[in-house]
């Protein structure tokens, strides 16, 4: 499989550093995703697919598609070939076209690209979905605005990420398991040497909190912006939808 690379802009050092770090895990990137989250990943993808609220004959873009999970959900709602997975981690893609072949499934185009200038055109995609991406770009705001461009007018983009479980409780539970016992699993599972599973928990508790992202996703021009956590509030689905209006387009 071949890809195609158009971003040629020079990396930042955080994003380099991402980079290197996906790649070593992307083997066991699916296992330590179920044992981590105790299986609950399979249920808060679903959630933000329903959310997505896709139609045959849609065009959807899966942003940091990694092993392809979201554009899996998708395409069966959408049909036909209207799926883009774009991701800049080779090793990540690579792991999800072994999933396409092992289940036979066509329809997916891959797209090895930077989320920070997509080589897209313009009003392209109905909708934009991401699934644990967007917390581990190194410009959101102007990732958020690419989304806006390739989005048609009134598409959705629906942002399913980490966030700020509600309860003082849960959160103090949340926090351990994050910090003390994730690295460790992770590890462990995976083999892996690098501080990978140190750099996850840490970048979940620097992401916006749920009302924050969402005055982020309005000042990139969406209009219609709300959130619903899931599990309680461990990860949230974050909505908005493309107003030209909004963005003086």
């Amino acid at each position: 499989m071949s890809f195609a690379v158009p971003f040629n802009g020079p990396p930042s050092q955080k994003e380099q550093a991402v980079q290197a770090m996906f790649s070593s895990i992307a083997r066991f990137y699916d296992l330590n995703n179920t044992c981590l989250s105790l299986g609950l990943h399979y249920f808060w993808k679903a959630a933000a697919v329903k959310e997505a609220c896709l139609c045959p004959g849609e065009r959807v873009l899966d942003l940091g598609a990694g092993t392809l999970d979201l554009s899996l959900l998708a395409l069966r709602e959408v049909k036909g070939d209207g799926v883009v997975a774009l991701d800049l981690n080779e090793a990540m893609l690579r792991e999800g076209q072994r999933k396409l072949s092992k289940r036979h499934v066509k329809g997916i185009t891959l797209l090895l690209a930077n989320a920070e200038q997509l080589p897209l055109p313009d009003k392209t995609f109905d909708v934009v979905l991401t699934g644990f991406c967007v917390r581990n770009l190194a410009n959101m705001d102007r990732s958020l605005k690419e989304v806006h461009r390739v989005l048609k007018s009134r598409g959705r983009f629906v942002c399913l990420e980490f966030s700020s479980p509600q309860s003082r409780l849960l959160r103090k539970l949340y926090n351990f398991y994050s910090l003390y016992l994730l690295p460790k699993i992770g590890t462990f599972i995976s083999g892996d040497k690098t501080a990978v599973y140190q750099y996850l928990p840490d970048s979940i508790r620097k992401f916006d909190r749920q009302e924050a992202f969402c005055a982020r996703i309005k000042d990139a021009g969406f209009a219609s912006v709300y959130f619903k956590n899931l599990s309680g509030g461990i990860v949230a689905i974050h909505v908005g939808q493309k107003s030209d209006c909004a963005a003086g387009f």
